[in-house]
């Protein structure tokens, strides 16, 4: 894939996401919803960072089986149940986006939501990426 990120002068400076990625490829993969479910299908975790990070993780598993990178995605979405938790956590969270994503930033977008599937999850992400 090929992809330009887009940040305009005139919005305010993108930290941990791009404002638009316009991305060139030939096959997209959709990525469903991950939490901080082990193998086993239990949570693992109990505060916001842990879960960010094992929910992370799984959505970059299921990228590298259908054949990309974090360098693919395009767009993801996080859903949270503690939206000033996420907010309060920004920094290790990026921390953690660093080491296991890298700095090619995908466009993004935080949704606070009043729960998830699993009651004990505080966070699932999702997206989609584009694979040359």
């Amino acid at each position: 894939m090929t992809a330009e990120r887009v940040n305009p002068p005139g919005l305010s400076p993108p930290t941990g996401f791009s404002h638009a990625v316009v991305a060139t490829g030939s096959r997209v993969v959709f990525l469903a919803g991950q939490t901080a479910l082990d193998a086993a299908g239990g949570i693992v975790g109990d505060t916001l960072p842990e879960q960010f990070e094992k929910a992370l993780a799984n959505l970059l598993a299921a990228l590298r089986a259908a054949g990309g990178t974090s360098a693919d995605l395009a767009r993801v979405t996080v859903y949270t149940t503690d939206v000033a938790g996420y907010r309060a956590h920004t920094a290790q969270l990026g921390r953690i986006w660093q080491r296991l994503a890298g700095r090619d930033y995908p466009a993004m977008a935080v949704v606070g939501v009043v729960r998830l599937w699993d009651e004990r999850a505080r966070v699932e992400l999702d997206g989609f990426a584009v694979l040359p």
